[in-house]
C-alpha cells in the first residue's frame, strides 16, 4: 500500500451502522471518553504483553493515558504510548467496524496459551463512540519498534476514511475528537474529572489530565518541571484515577480500615467524624469466581437504609464493571429486588464493554452472576446472625421487609431465607429467629403459632391468643404487612407447619370432644341462629369457640384471603380487595354471651337488645383483628347507649 495520502470506503455500510451504534448502542453520549480510555488501556495492555518476548519499550518504560482538551481549537485528544497502530492496522481495525483487534490479540494469545490478558474493546464498536460528540476525528498512531513509521486515520463517520503518513517521534496512539459545537462541556476539567471518576477510576494505567495552572508571581516562579506553557499559564499533567481496584487485590492484602473507606467512597460518604462503627457497614463479602465464568465481587451490607430506600424511591446499590471499566451504576439486573440494599461492585472478565440492559436481561454469565450474588450475600447475613447477634438484629430492622420479599417471590432461596427472619414473640422481649422457636416448642405442640396485626402491643391484647397463651404455646407477633405472603409462602419449617391462630382452621390439640361441642352447639343453637339474622352475609358461620378464655367474641378468617389488619391497609391504598369471609366465634363461659342467650331465650320483646349487643360485640371483633368498623358512628351511639343503661342501673342500686 503506497505511502501518499489515499481515500478508502468503509468495509461495510458505515452510515447506516454508525448511526446504529450512535442511535441505538449508546443512551448516554458521555460513554465515548470510556471507550476511548478502555481502548487506549488495551493498547498499553498489549505492549506489556509483547514486552515479554520482544525489545518494544524503547527506553520508555512509563505506561500511562493522557487526556487534553484545547478550548481554542475545540479538540478533545486521548493519548497513549501504547503498543500503536501501524498503516494496516488503522485501515484493518478502524476501517472495518465492529472489528475488534482487542478480539484478535486475545485470540492469539490464547493459541500462545497465555490467557491472563485482561483487554476490554472485545466488541469492535466502542472507537466508534467518538462521533457521539464529534463531527471529525483524527487517529495518529506509530507501533512500538525500532523504524516503525506513523501515520494518520481521519473521517467524519460517513461513507469514508482517509489515511495518510504522519509526524510521531513516540510510540502509540493519539486520538482526537474536533467536538461538535453543543458538546464543548467535554472540555471543561471539572467535566473531565467527573467522567473519569465515574467510568475509568479503576483502569490499571495511570489517567493523566492536563490542567492548567495559573501564572506564577513574579518575585518567584516555582518549579513546573515537565510542566507545558499554556495561555494563561503553565499546563501539568495530574493523575486523576485512583488506578487500583480495592476488590481485585487478595483479601489478606486489605485492612478493614481500607475496606470502610471503599466503601464511603461508594456511598459518597464523607470520612467519620464520629462514631465510625454507625456509620460502617454491618457486613461484607469479597469473593472471586473462577471457572467457565470468571468475576469479582465485593459487596456490603449497610447498617442503616440507603437515603433512596427511606423514601420509598428505586435503588440499586451493585456497580458491574467490566474489567476495571463502569458499565452501569444501578444494574439491578444482576441483584435481586429484595437484595436492593447491598452496596458494592461486581467486576467481570465475560461481558462486553458495550453490554445493554437487553442483553444482560438475557445472558448466561449474569445469571450466573446473579446467583453467586445471592449466594454470598446470604453467607454473610448468615455468618453477622450467628457471630454479631447485635449487629444482625440492627440490619434485620433495616431491610428485613425486603429478606421478607424475598420469602414471597424466591423460591429458589427461600430455605435459606427462613433461618435469617426474626420475629417478636409472646415468649419475651427482642427477636426470635424460627430456629430459637422450635428449640422452645412444648411438648405436645404441633405446629408454629403466630399472629398478624398493627402492632406488639395490638397483638397481645388480641382475643385469639388467648387460647395458646393459655396452653403455654408461644405466638410469633407479625406486624409487617410482607408477613402475611412471607409466612404463607413458608409454609413450614423444620418439619412445623406455621399456623395462624387468627384463622377457622386452628387445632390446638386439646379442644373439647365431639359429642360435648355437640352439646354445647345445641343450647346455644337459638343465639346462633339469632346473631346470623343480625349480622347475615357479613360473617360465614357463628360458632363456639375452643381459643377465647376472658373475651366474649373474636372474628377469625375462614378461607384464604388477607388478616384484617393487611386487608385494611391494601384497602387504604386504593386496592379493590374483596372482603375475607370470617366465622364469627362466641365464648360459651363468658357472662356477655350468657346474658344475651337469656334474653334470646326470652324472646320478642328484647330483639332489640339482642341486635345491639351483637352490633357491638361484631364491632369489638373487627378492632380486635385490625380491621375497620363499617359504621363508626353507629357503634359510638350503641356504646353510648350501653352506658347510659349501665349507669342508671348503678344509681338505682
Amino acid at each position: 500500500m503506497p505511502d501518499e495520502p489515499v481515500t478508502l470506503p468503509f468495509e461495510a455500510d458505515v452510515s447506516q451502522v454508525l448511526h446504529l451504534v450512535i442511535h441505538s448502542l449508546y443512551s448516554h453520549k458521555e460513554i465515548f471518553l470510556r471507550e476511548l480510555v478502555s481502548n487506549a488501556s488495551d493498547a498499553l495492555d498489549k505492549l506489556r504483553f509483547k514486552a515479554l518476548t520482544d525489545d518494544v519499550y524503547e527506553g520508555d518504560t512509563d505506561l500511562a493515558i493522557v487526556i487534553r482538551a484545547d478550548r481554542e481549537q475545540g479538540t478533545l485528544t486521548i493519548e497513549d504510548n501504547g503498543v500503536g497502530m501501524s498503516k494496516e492496522d488503522l485501515v484493518r481495525d478502524l476501517g472495518t467496524v465492529a472489528r475488534s483487534g482487542s478480539r484478535a490479540f486475545l485470540e492469539q494469545l490464547a493459541q500462545q496459551g497465555q490467557k491472563d490478558a485482561r483487554l476490554i474493546g472485545q466488541f469492535g464498536v466502542g472507537f466508534y463512540s467518538a462521533f457521539l460528540v464529534a463531527d471529525r476525528v483524527e487517529v495518529v498512531s506509530r507501533p512500538a519498534g525500532a523504524g516503525q513509521a506513523a501515520h494518520r486515520w481521519v473521517s467524519e463517520g460517513k461513507d469514508s476514511f482517509t489515511i495518510a503518513p504522519a509526524d510521531r517521534a513516540k510510540r502509540g496512539t493519539a486520538v482526537t475528537l474536533h467536538l461538535r459545537s453543543d458538546q464543548k462541556e467535554f472540555l471543561e476539567e471539572w467535566r473531565l474529572r467527573e467522567l473519569v471518576t465515574r467510568y475509568s477510576d479503576y483502569v490499571s494505567h495511570p489517567i493523566r489530565l492536563r490542567v492548567e495552572k495559573p501564572a506564577p508571581a513574579k518575585d518567584g516562579a516555582a518549579d513546573a518541571g515537565e510542566a507545558e506553557k499554556g495561555e494563561n499559564g503553565e499546563y501539568e499533567y495530574e493523575t486523576i484515577n485512583r488506578g487500583t481496584a480495592l476488590w481485585q487485590r487478595p483479601k489478606a492484602e486489605i485492612t478493614d480500615e481500607q475496606y470502610d473507606e471503599f466503601y464511603r467512597h461508594l456511598t459518597h460518604q464523607a470520612a467519620p467524624d464520629g462514631d465510625a462503627k454507625a456509620e460502617a457497614p454491618v457486613a461484607r463479602t469479597h469473593f472471586k469466581v473462577e471457572g467457565t465464568q470468571e468475576f469479582v465481587g465485593l459487596l456490603y451490607v449497610p447498617r442503616d437504609k440507603p437515603f433512596e430506600l427511606r423514601f420509598g424511591m428505586k435503588h440499586r446499590g451493585v456497580r458491574l464493571y467490566v474489567k476495571r471499566v463502569l458499565v452501569m451504576e444501578d444494574c439491578e439486573e444482576i441483584v435481586p429486588e429484595w437484595l436492593r440494599f447491598v452496596v458494592g461492585v461486581i467486576d467481570s472478565d465475560d461481558l462486553p464493554l458495550n453490554v445493554s440492559r437487553e442483553i444482560l436481561q438475557q445472558s448466561s454469565a449474569v445469571k450466573t452472576i446473579k446467583k453467586q450474588v445471592v449466594k454470598h450475600v446470604l453467607d454473610a447475613l448468615d455468618a453477622l446472625s450467628q457471630e454479631k447477634v447485635d449487629d444482625y438484629q440492627v440490619a434485620w430492622r433495616a431491610f428485613g421487609p425486603m429478606l421478607k420479599q424475598g420469602m414471597a417471590m424466591d423460591f429458589e432461596h427461600r430455605a435459606r431465607l427462613a433461618k435469617l427472619l426474626r420475629y417478636e414473640s409472646t415468649a419475651g422481649e427482642g427477636l426470635t429467629s424460627l430456629a430459637d422457636y422450635v428449640k422452645r416448642m412444648k411438648d405436645g405442640q404441633e405446629a408454629i403459632y403466630y399472629a398478624i396485626g398493627e402492632s406488639r402491643k395490638a397483638l397481645e391484647a388480641a382475643p385469639h391468643l388467648e387460647g395458646p397463651r393459655k396452653r403455654g404455646f408461644e405466638v410469633l407477633l407479625m406486624t409487617d404487612p410482607i408477613d402475611e405472603w412471607a409466612a404463607e409462602s413458608l409454609h413450614a419449617f423444620e418439619g412445623k407447619d406455621l399456623v395462624s391462630v387468627m384463622r377457622a382452621n386452628l387445632k390446638l390439640g386439646d379442644a373439647q370432644t365431639d359429642d360435648a361441642k355437640k352439646a354445647e352447639a345445641e343450647a346455644l343453637r337459638p343465639l346462633f341462629e339469632r346473631i346470623r339474622a343480625v349480622l347475615g352475609s357479613r360473617v360465614a358461620e357463628v360458632r363456639a369457640s375452643d381459643r377465647l378464655t376472658d373475651s366474649p367474641s373474636c372474628l377469625v378468617l375462614s378461607g384464604t384471603g388477607p388478616h384484617g389488619y393487611v386487608e385494611r391497609l391494601l384497602r387504604e391504598a386504593g386496592r379493590d380487595v374483596p372482603k375475607a369471609s370470617r366465622v364469627f366465634e362466641l365464648n360459651p363461659e363468658h357472662p356477655i354471651v350468657q346474658g344475651l342467650k337469656a334474653l334470646v331465650d326470652r324472646g320478642e320483646p328484647e330483639a332489640a337488645r339482642v341486635a345491639d349487643w351483637v352490633e357491638i360485640l361484631y364491632d369489638q371483633a373487627l378492632v380486635a383483628e385490625g380491621a375497620p368498623i363499617e359504621d363508626p358512628g353507629a357503634f359510638a351511639r350503641r356504646i353510648t347507649s350501653l352506658l347510659s343503661a349501665a349507669s342508671q342501673t348503678l344509681a338505682s342500686t
